[in-house]
């Protein structure tokens, strides 16, 4: 009976564990959002730039007069900073994704803090913006990063569905995304593949053609992920 009760705690703490550390609903390790307000809209939300495959993107949105919110890695943003500074001319959100896209869990506190605040000083100083959200690397949490994201004024954003746009193909990222859309709802899609330079991103750019038209139909319209978290808008 004791090693069985024993036994459901450790499996329990487990669970609560894995939670806290991916759960897009939690704030266990750090306050964090993955929807907005419940009206009909949807945030389209890219990681992992800025890459030489970001500006197709940015033509693609600009046709389409679709405003989006760009979580971006600051060694990519060292190496593009005039792709940084296009994303933000053209009127996107720019959000923190970790200066060098490191998995956070069982890192430290100073090294999640350092990480966060390269890649802020990396997106101001080439853009011009400081970024107020943030979203962690591989959607993983640890300990300390309340305070990290305290320290530097960032809101920790998950997501409502992510495409797995840098393995399926197109036609796949868009029934994922289309089978997840509701009101306020986040998408998560990628301009870049981590760190990879000139990294090859045509699924995602067809699912992204697809996906517009799909969810204006639907009665869906598109606002950063700073405009879908405010009540009105």
């Amino acid at each position: 009976m004791l090693l069985e009760l024993v036994g459901g705690a450790a499996c329990g703490l487990a669970g609560l564990m894995t939670y806290g550390v991916r759960g897009r609903s939690s704030t266990l390790f750090a306050p964090s959002v993955w929807r907005g307000a419940n009206r009909k809209a949807i945030a389209l939300t890219f990681d992992d730039g800025p890459s030489e495959s970001t500006p197709l993107l940015l033509e693609l949105l600009a046709r389409e007069g679709v405003p989006a919110t760009f979580f971006q890695c600051g060694v990519n943003v060292r190496r593009l900073p005039g792709i940084a500074r296009e994303v933000a001319r053209a009127g996107h959100e720019i959000g923190n994704h970790s200066d060098s896209h490191p998995r956070f869990y069982l890192r430290s506190p100073a090294f999640m803090e350092e990480e966060m605040a390269r890649a802020q000083a990396a997106i101001e100083d080439a853009a011009g913006v400081r970024p107020a959200l943030f979203r962690v690397p591989y959607g993983a949490r640890w300990f300390g990063l309340r305070r990290a994201q305290q320290r530097l004024g960032l809101m920790g954003v998950m997501w409502t569905a992510i495409g797995r746009d840098w393995k399926l193909k197109a036609g796949a990222i868009t029934s994922r995304l289309l089978g997840a859309a509701a009101n306020g709802a986040i998408f998560c899609l990628h301009d870049g593949r981590e760190l990879e330079p000139r990294p090859d991103i045509r699924e995602t750019l067809e699912a992204v053609r697809r996906l517009i038209p799909e969810l204006r139909a639907r009665g869906y319209h598109f606002e950063t992920v700073s405009q879908i978290l405010c009540p009105m808008n």
